[in-house]
């Protein structure tokens, strides 16, 4: 793995060196990626908290190792007002000096669950190289980000000594796969600390393999729990079938109402971004996302409008009996996890208000329909107008010899509206180690090794620029 030779006429003096620093110490970051992607830090309900806490330490003796922080500590914050404790993070600072600005890093350690091993090619979390590509869970998302930072402040400590004077702060998350419920309280809680300049939020995507990108939009969201219930207790199929709705009928009519024929959401109140999209086509959507033979996209519109700038809406999860369990009865109710995608432009909270009204107009046979569990998170668009777009820019194309492009992501990091309400002077850069390949959250998640290299060059580099700027 090298990194292109195709260097701009006007790339930092430091570019040669800060490349050799990150090949010599790409082997270390790779094993230390490799110890964290072991710990099954998944933050979920149900999963022992145990092991997040541990992969916090872990975080926190990485952090610690570098050498350069003021303070390095592992903290929580309270989920709202409810008086628990949300997972454990890891917060580093070092003050500025000489009129040098702060950069905040941000990556999140915890993961999603591995669902079943026998869908993974190797274990979840035995991280296991193939090729090119590292597997397991959280290789990419987001132990790749954390390693990002760890790896690229090492190469700048190589270049530059541990004595520069650049702010740092580093703020690795413990709940992101899980709503980041005590995000904000943490925020509050440690606002003089995190204050900075620049925020790089390591968590998105690049264009491919080869070619860089800064995330410029990133859609909203609204999740929930929908039970839909029309009988007081189950009956006998033959007796009662035939005059009686059970729940799963009802719910199947009510879910289908959710989108229309060519499978656009057809959710009343639902809004979409009117934004300009590069090329991709059907061929690419096909072989990136795994569509089957035969099987249309849905929608209308440009395919990256639709997975950009449009809502969409999935039913993540269905509690029901299985077929195993199955017997000759009317279900009384069924639960669905509904996760709905909201276009830049709209919030969450209006939002919600459409879907909630959708589904209590459209729930057929008078079921009962009961909302719970309510999660929101605004989308967000990057000012690329600042100086500090312009320096990320010029060190992606620095460290990957090509011009970045910037995109919007089909997915959601709802905090970010948390750090532009407390920090609405911050620079907000949304970067990435992950391409279309590393199949983020879904079985053999990877990360592209010499995406990982370019990624910690691009930020070193971008390290070195803030430590230049006055």
């Amino acid at each position: 793995m090298t990194v292109s030779d195709q260097t701009p006429a006007s790339a930092h003096p430091a570019l040669e060196n800060l490349k050799e620093a990150v090949q010599l110490g790409l082997p270390s970051a790779i094993a230390d990626l490799s110890n964290l992607v072991r710990i099954p830090s998944v933050s979920w309900d149900g999963f022992d908290p145990a092991h997040v806490a541990a992969s916090a330490d872990a975080v926190k003796a990485l952090v610690e190792g570098l050498g350069v922080f003021d303070s390095v500590e592992v903290s929580r914050a309270e989920i709202g007002d409810t008086g628990t404790l949300g997972q454990p993070a890891v917060l580093a600072t070092r003050a500025a000096r000489n009129g040098r600005p702060t950069i905040l890093l941000y990556a999140h350690h915890d993961v999603q669950p591995p669902g079943k091993d026998e869908q993974w090619d190797s274990l979840p979390f035995e991280p296991t190289v193939r090729g090119d590509r590292l597997y397991g869970r959280g290789a990419a998302d987001d132990k790749a980000g954390v390693m990002a930072h760890i790896a690229s402040i090492r190469a700048l400590v190589e270049v530059a000594g541990s004595d520069f004077d650049l702010g740092l702060a580093v703020f690795i998350e413990g709940e992101e796969e899980f709503g980041s419920r005590s995000f904000k309280n943490f925020l509050v809680q440690h606002q003089d600390q995190l204050r900075a300049n620049v925020i790089v939020v390591a968590d998105s995507d690049n264009w491919n393999t080869e070619t860089p990108a800064l995330t410029v939009g990133l859609r909203g969201n609204v999740t929930f729990k929908l039970e839909v219930s029309t009988l007081a207790h189950a009956s006998h199929s033959g007796m009662f079938g035939g005059a009686v709705p059970d729940a799963m009928l009802a719910t199947i009519k009510l879910l289908a109402t959710l989108h229309d024929e060519d499978g656009a959401v057809a959710v009343e109140g639902l809004t979409s971004y009117n934004g300009e999209t590069p090329a991709y086509s059907e061929e690419q959507l096909r072989e990136e996302a795994g569509l089957l033979d035969g099987v249309s996209s849905v929608g209308r519109g440009s395919i990256l409008s639709r997975i950009w700038s449009q809502p969409a809406i999935t039913i993540t999860g269905i509690d029901a009996p299985t077929v195993q369990n199955a017997s000759n009865t009317l279900t009384p109710s069924v639960t669905v996890k509904l996760s709905a995608r909201i276009a830049p432009g709209q919030t969450a909270a209006d939002a919600y208000v459409a879907l909630e009204k959708h589904v209590r107009e459209h729930a057929p046979f008078g079921a009962h329909v009961e909302i719970s569990d309510v999660d929101r998170g605004n989308p967000f668009l990057v000012d690329t107008t600042g100086w500090a777009a312009t320096d990320a820019k010029a060190a992606m194309h620095e460290a990957w010899g090509v011009e970045p492009v910037e995109m919007g992501v089909g997915g959601s990091i709802p905090f970010i509206a948390d750090l532009v309400e407390l920090f609405e002077d911050a620079q907000i850069l949304v970067t990435g180690v992950e391409d279309p390949d590393s199949r983020a959250h879904s079985p053999n998640e990877s990360l592209h090794l010499g995406v990982f290299q370019r990624a910690i060059l691009t930020e070193a580099v971008l390290l070195a620029k803030l430590n230049d700027r006055a």
